[in-house]
């Protein structure tokens, strides 16, 4: 099994959405734009948000075993994948990569 480094690119932040369809909250995601984790055997990283964490799971996986090129060439590196969160309201983009 390798190792899958996990970045956080870029996260959004819907305040139109949120004011339309959320109910106030007074703790949101903590993950920051650049945060860094590695996944050791396909596992949940210590400190990754377990939502976000079951969206990209699989890709995460399939990563660890040397599996890669989903989709038919999808991503340029093809041991690599972009998984955003399934929070709508503030969603954060992740960069999956195998390392070697």
């Amino acid at each position: 099994m390798r190792d899958v480094k996990i970045t956080a690119i870029r996260k959004a932040d819907y305040k139109d959405l949120q004011a339309l369809y959320e109910n106030p909250i007074e703790h949101t995601c903590d993950v920051q734009e650049g945060q860094t984790w590695v996944s050791r055997s396909g596992q949940r990283p210590e400190g990754m948000c377990e939502s976000a964490w079951e969206s990209m799971r699989p890709f995460v996986e399939a990563l660890a075993r040397g599996e890669g090129n989903f989709y038919d060439g999808w991503m340029r590196n093809p041991y690599s994948a972009m998984i955003s969160c399934n929070d709508g309201f503030r969603p954060v983009s992740f960069l999956i990569e195998r390392m070697e």
